[in-house]
């Protein structure tokens, strides 16, 4: 294998900022996106029209749905749903509570705690097994498509478990996956980018390249490209309840 070779590249969008993002509701996998989200969903998919990539897939949620459907109506990319990347299922019992709802907060709490501990399973909500297996599948279906790029939109705590799992492979735990979840902020249309391919006498494997990149939230640089920033730029925007 050549030095440095690339076998493909996964551009990885989070969804706009959803209503329920800033609400003070435990989030239902049907908010849609707000406002604010929309015209954050315009410019991620001006963005978009830059980069080159062969297949567009997205989360079915509505506020990934919304966020995908602006990219294809500028890139003339028609998204294809998969629920693997859907965000962490929470128990149905919890979606769209008030935070001041006892039960539901409750609920939540042990829930919560279930992503940081093997073999618990609070309700039908996903737990640490179920989040790390779902990452490891996505990653093998995107390795095992034919297209060598797609784009894929997607939410924060997925996608922060899957870049977990890239950079810390089998050394990943359910502490350390804890403390990766807290201090890897992302923005509402942030930018992540993994590579798979391999090097002069490495066994290909997935690279963590850019992450959060949203220069395009910026006013006057959303002609940025990435490569153009692989940085956390300061977090000025609305930091959204959950990450999710």
């Amino acid at each position: 294998m050549s030095e440095n070779k690339v076998e493909k590249i996964v551009y990885f969008v989070r969804h706009g900022q959803s209503e329920d993002n800033v609400s003070p509701v435990f989030q239902s996998a049907d908010s849609p996106l707000s406002e604010a989200g929309r015209a954050q969903a315009v410019k991620i998919a001006q963005r978009t029209m830059h980069l080159s990539f062969a297949a567009l897939l997205s989360s079915p949620y509505p506020r990934a749905r919304e966020t995908a459907e602006k990219i294809g109506a500028l890139t003339g990319k028609t998204p294809e749903f998969s629920t693997l990347f859907t965000e962490r299922v929470k128990p149905a019992s919890v979606d769209g509570k008030p935070f001041t709802d006892e039960i539901a907060e409750k609920i939540w709490r042990a829930w919560d705690a279930s992503l940081y501990t093997t073999g618990v399973k609070i309700e039908d909500g996903e737990n640490y097994n179920d989040i790390i297996s779902r990452a490891d599948e996505a990653l093998e279906f995107l390795k095992e498509r034919k297209e060598e790029s797609l784009l894929v939109v997607t939410h924060g705590y997925f996608l922060r478990a899957v870049v977990a799992r890239v950079v810390l492979g089998e050394a990943l735990s359910p502490e350390s996956f804890k403390q990766f979840q807290k201090v890897m902020s992302m923005e509402n249309t942030g930018l992540t980018v993994l590579r798979y391919g391999g090097a002069y006498e490495e066994v290909p494997a997935w690279r963590l390249w850019i992450y959060n990149d949203h220069a395009h939230s910026y006013r006057g640089l959303h002609q940025f490209h990435p490569g153009s920033c692989r940085c956390r730029w300061p977090r000025l925007l609305y930091l959204s309840n959950e990450g999710e």
